[in-house]
């Protein structure tokens, strides 16, 4: 399976690092396995509110209205980190690698496909029962910006456009 984009698709807010002889191949966002930590911060705190409300600690309408409170402010949070992931993308061109990064304050990480001497992916046990993994990414001698992706889904065939745009055929 191929995930050649057509060009183009990158959305908006990504095409505008895009410069105009590049060809976007793959623009995605990154496996909402990252949304793991939230999700359980958000249901282990209602359960925890939920309990506590029942206890007689949370005897007084003032105790209860805290303990409600503090769960609404970790929802708001984690209402954040999807609005986050939503607009994160891990986009592959005919040029390099980009990671754009934020919601208020962007972050647009990236490195030349030239530049890149050594790309391999690790798959933890979690990451390949749901489907992700990370890149890691090292160039000669050089600390940069871009060197580890995590949550990157389809890891083996986005693995396979990387190197196959790195090494070119030699008979093209």
């Amino acid at each position: 399976m191929r995930l050649v984009a057509p060009p183009n698709r990158a959305p908006a807010s990504v095409n505008r690092y895009l410069l105009p002889y590049e060809q976007d191949v793959v623009t995605i966002r990154r496996h909402p396995a990252v949304l793991i930590g939230p999700v359980a911060a958000v249901l282990g705190a209602l359960i925890f509110a939920g309990i506590l409300s029942n206890t007689v600690v949370a005897s007084s309408a003032a105790v209860l209205a805290v303990i409600w409170w503090v769960w609404l402010l970790i929802l708001v949070w984690f209402v954040w980190r999807v609005a986050e992931w939503s607009v994160d993308y891990f986009v592959i061109t005919s040029q390099r690698l980009l990671l754009t990064q934020g919601l208020i304050t962007r972050q647009v990480n990236m490195m030349p496909l030239g530049k890149v001497t050594d790309m391999r992916f690790e798959r933890t046990l979690l990451g390949r029962f749901l489907g992700y993994g990370t890149f890691v990414m090292e160039s000669a001698g050089q600390d940069q910006a871009l060197s580890r992706i995590n949550f990157v889904p389809y890891p083996e065939q986005l693995y396979l456009e990387v190197v196959g745009l790195i090494f070119k055929d030699p008979n093209e």
